[in-house]
């Protein structure tokens, strides 16, 4: 399985685009899908578009489905929760829209080498200089996401896998506590890491 977040070598036109253009289609698309999907039946063309993406970017269905499992459970609870309170219409609106964005950046992520897209932050943002934004840590803040993404998801992985062998596969609480803790040390580790090269200064 490919974590999100884990570029994939190949030499798509998605491939050779660069990553400044592409983060900024990126956006655009997002605020289209928002603008746009009204309707249940708006997310066919909009979910055509998207998978037209990936085809020409010759990822694969086991790859493209995995970079959607790590946001299920999410989509799950906001779903019930619109269902409750908005209507199934609705609730199928909003984790349509929620599940296309994050296959549109899945998509982004997949064609696009972090590096690159690290060196397209920090010459976007130089201009901002003057007003006392900082283009290099804002691009390791999205650097950190990008890479804690597929870290957050081992964890999750790791502890229901561990759950199902105690037997508890069923039990809420043997799952979000051991992910709750491992995040946290995780984040621990990772803060006294970038302090101990300067980070915080």
């Amino acid at each position: 399985m490919t974590p999100l977040g884990i570029y994939q070598p190949g030499s798509s036109a998605l491939h050779r685009l660069g990553a400044g253009p592409k983060m900024l289609l990126l956006v655009a698309a997002i605020v289209a899908v928002t603008v746009f999907v009204r309707q249940p039946w708006h997310l066919i063309p909009a979910t055509l578009i998207v998978t037209g993406g990936y085809a020409i970017a010759r990822i694969g269905i086991r790859p493209a489905l995995a970079q959607l499992r790590t946001v299920l459970w999410m989509l799950l609870v906001i779903g019930v929760f619109q269902l409750i309170f908005t209507g199934w219409q609705r609730a199928v609106v909003v984790c349509g829209t929620l599940l296309l964005a994050v296959a549109l950046a899945a998509l982004v992520t997949l064609t696009t080498r972090v590096s690159d897209m690290l060196v397209s932050v920090t010459r976007g943002l130089a201009p901002l200089r003057r007003v006392g934004v900082n283009p290099e840590r804002v691009a390791l803040v999205l650097a950190m996401t990008v890479r804690c993404i597929p870290l957050l998801a081992g964890i999750i992985r790791q502890v229901s896998e561990a759950r199902k062998a105690r037997g508890l596969g069923n039990s809420l609480r043997a799952f979000a506590v051991p992910v709750v803790v491992s995040t946290l040390l995780t984040a621990d580790a990772m803060g006294e890491a970038l302090a101990a090269r300067g980070a915080d200064d």
